[in-house]
């Protein structure tokens, strides 16, 4: 009798728990519950494959991973990995380490990688070493981004040809009228005021946006999937990096999965309906991992 009593009262204990997920996947357009496998199968037939991060958020990483893991394994297709944490004059140290001609330690030194390159981009460059996929180094070298933001998109025609392989072929025609360029423009005139600057910043993050996008249609064939890692606000709502790739290579089929933190993650806020094909809502008290 009080052993059934006492697992009477475990169970009782046990039940009174609540589960607590640490994420959440929905479909953009109705904000849909899905599971990862039913996400995996509406990424089967894409060319390009964009996951957008909250760069510190540990669990965003970590499914990261899982989706490259998947990619590789059930698609049947190459996959080709991009992210905006290597800069395109990287691309050579990049190569040497993914060889095995140079240890991590160079990298981390002459790929200026970022702060949190061990905790969370490493697991992906360790895989596609493994696996030898290729990991394309798409962003514009920070040096070129800092020009235009301080002196505007022209003075990168003062580049030479060799300054000029890194960036997306001039001239670069940048929409202002994007919405994504416009939330920009009015937070930094909120911020300085409404007095100058605001253009250049837009022409900054276009110049990013442009970049990859370049390099991922240079180095996307038939055959294969692009996946590639940015920012979720480079391709928030399908614009940023995507309105420039539909330029280079209109025919592509693009996919996009974003992170969006949340207080609670069993429904999507409405905010952030629409923000992506999947939308990943991850607690947003979840371990930060700077």
């Amino acid at each position: 009798m009080r052993k059934l009593l006492f697992a009477l009262f475990l169970l009782a204990a046990f039940s009174s728990f609540k589960s607590r997920p640490a994420y959440q996947i929905f479909t953009g357009d109705k904000g849909k519950t899905v599971d990862f496998d039913k996400m995996m199968k509406g990424l089967r037939d894409a060319d390009v494959v964009f996951f957008g991060e909250n760069h510190n958020n540990s669990m965003g990483h970590w499914l990261q991973l899982q989706v490259l893991k998947e990619l590789a394994a059930a698609t049947g297709k190459q996959v080709m990995i991009g992210a905006e944490m290597f800069e395109a004059d990287a691309q050579l140290v990049l190569n040497e380490y993914l060889g095995g001609l140079i240890k991590s330690e160079h990298l981390v030194k002459e790929g200026k990688v970022w702060d949190n390159y061990q905790t969370d981009y490493a697991p992906i460059v360790e895989f596609a070493k493994v696996h030898q996929l290729p990991v394309i180094a798409t962003n514009i070298p920070r040096r070129y981004a800092n020009m235009v933001a301080r002196m505007g998109l022209d003075a990168l025609n003062e580049l030479n040809e060799q300054g000029r392989q890194y960036i997306a072929p001039l001239p670069v025609d940048i929409d202002y009228d994007l919405p994504g360029y416009k939330e920009i423009a009015d937070m930094m005139a909120g911020h300085m005021g409404g007095h100058g600057g605001g253009r250049n910043m837009v022409a900054a993050q276009a110049i990013k946006d442009a970049t990859m996008a370049y390099f991922i249609s240079k180095n996307w064939s038939d055959g294969q999937v692009f996946y590639h890692l940015n920012g979720a606000f480079h391709t928030k709502n399908k614009e940023g990096i995507i309105y420039f790739l539909k330029k280079f290579n209109p025919d592509l089929n693009v996919i996009t999965i974003t992170m969006a933190d949340q207080e609670k993650i069993d429904t999507l806020d409405e905010e952030n309906i629409g923000l992506a094909d999947f939308i990943i809502a991850i607690p947003n008290d979840m371990t930060r991992t700077y």
